[in-house]
């Protein structure tokens, strides 16, 4: 047999007699249970730490990507206003024309937007709402998109049967003022109110409730309305003016990009805006948030360490005069480090294997059955999304099992460092 063919028998060998010492050592020989429960424990540590972090940063992935799909659902990409205290864009057409040139730009649609009071014909509740006007034509719609998540009824767009001009509610805001198709609500306005000898006059209109949307926000559900764009003019008393010109684009995330580019194009005095921009503040207080839940849960797992440290330090200890043996027997230092810091790793990699399966089984369950319900009034949504992300996933697995292999160093090096003769006379 040649040199190289014995060496790597030889280290073949090595490796099988520390894994099976410390496999042995793992687990508890007869009257000596507790090495078994405490290896256990450990093992217990580890699995909470890590299924914590995959449920909590799966929820606030979850939470990211529920409420952004939400925002673009109600809203557009991106919107362009006119500078000025009237908040009105009177040569919206060229500004319309100008926005759809541009190459990324998918649909562009005027639009009216004002804040308005709903009051219920004969009823003394009040309520406020966001008013606004769209065009009725399918590229309108497939800025907004509202018509996607309509629950009853149709678009405000149609001759309804009072003869009244149509209205579409939120859900949330519908329940309130016990409103459903076929009813009519008092739309009440303050801009374009006149002045009379009694004072300011609001302008107030009758509507026909033609139809409820329900998008899963609660900011949404609770505030916005919709009516035609012509209806909303009229009611404004705007002539053919419009607020703005809002766009959607074929990438979301370039939004900010787009809507660069046309602000360049459009100059002074017109201000371009993309969704990105409008919700910094909510999705930057996300991130961070995410962030420091990591950060905070990651201690788990640091805590679960020590219970790997003391698990290992406490075998060392019950197992001093055997390691005297096996160094007496031959065993190098190495051979001594190898075995306890497979312990720790064996340790280490049950504890991620069982919690990596319990946080995707437990995120799993969560956005299946959705069982945890939150208040719409105080948080933007009304249940606890879940989105489990493939790379945080694989970041949690490796950042545990790097911190258990860490845990294992202190208690490895303190059992080679034993010298036979000690060792045996340990006892």
């Amino acid at each position: 047999m040649s040199p190289p063919e014995s060496s790597q028998r030889d280290r073949r060998t090595d490796r099988a007699l520390d894994w099976f010492v410390a496999r042995r050592y793992l687990s508890s020989r007869r009257g000596r249970g507790f090495l078994s429960l405490i290896t256990l424990i450990a093992i217990g540590g580890v699995s909470v730490g890590v299924m914590a972090l995959i449920v909590v940063i799966g929820v606030m992935s979850g939470l990211q990507t529920d409420l952004r799909e939400k925002i673009l659902g109600a809203n557009s990409h991106g919107m362009v206003l006119e500078i000025g205290e009237a908040v009105r864009m009177e040569s919206w057409e060229s500004v319309l024309s100008r926005v759809s040139d541009d190459p990324d730009v998918t649909a562009a649609a005027p639009f009216i937007y004002t804040e308005v009071g709903l009051n219920v014909p004969g009823g003394s509740y009040s309520e406020g709402a966001v008013l606004r006007g769209i065009a009725g034509d399918s590229v309108s719609l497939s800025v907004t998109e509202v018509d996607e998540h309509l629950t009853s009824g149709s678009m405000p767009f149609g001759e309804t049967e009072s003869g009244r001009p149509g209205i579409v509610l939120g859900a949330t805001l519908a329940n309130r003022l016990n409103l459903y198709a076929g009813k009519t609500v008092t739309v009440v306005s303050f801009q374009g109110a006149e002045l009379t000898p009694t004072g300011i006059q609001p302008q107030m209109r009758l509507y026909e409730v033609t139809g409820i949307f329900e998008t899963g926000l609660y900011q949404y559900d609770t505030k916005f309305a919709y009516v035609a764009l012509e209806s909303a003019q009229s009611l404004l008393r705007m002539g053919r003016a419009v607020t703005g010109v809002e766009f959607n684009v074929r990438d979301p995330w370039r939004s900010g990009e787009v809507a660069s580019r046309i602000r360049d194009s459009l100059g002074f005095p017109y201000s371009v805006d993309d969704w990105q921009r409008q919700n910094a503040s909510l999705f930057s207080a996300l991130k961070l948030e995410k962030f420091a839940m990591g950060i905070i849960l990651l201690l788990i797992v640091l805590v679960a360490s020590f219970n790997i440290v003391s698990t290992l330090i406490m075998v060392v200890t019950d197992k001093v005069r055997e390691i005297g043996i096996l160094r007496a027997m031959g065993l190098t230092a190495s051979n001594i480090t190898r075995i306890f810091v497979l312990q720790g790793v064996v340790i280490g990699l049950v504890g991620t294997s069982v919690g990596t399966g319990l946080g995707l089984a437990l995120s799993w369950l969560l956005d299946r059955y959705q069982f945890i319900t939150l208040p719409g009034d105080v948080y933007f949504i009304d249940h606890l999304p879940v989105d489990t992300n493939p790379l945080d996933v694989g970041l949690i697995v490796l950042a545990s099992l790097a911190i258990a292999f860490l845990a294992t160093i202190y208690p490895a090096r303190r059992a080679a460092d034993y010298t036979p003769v000690e060792a045996i006379r340990h006892e």
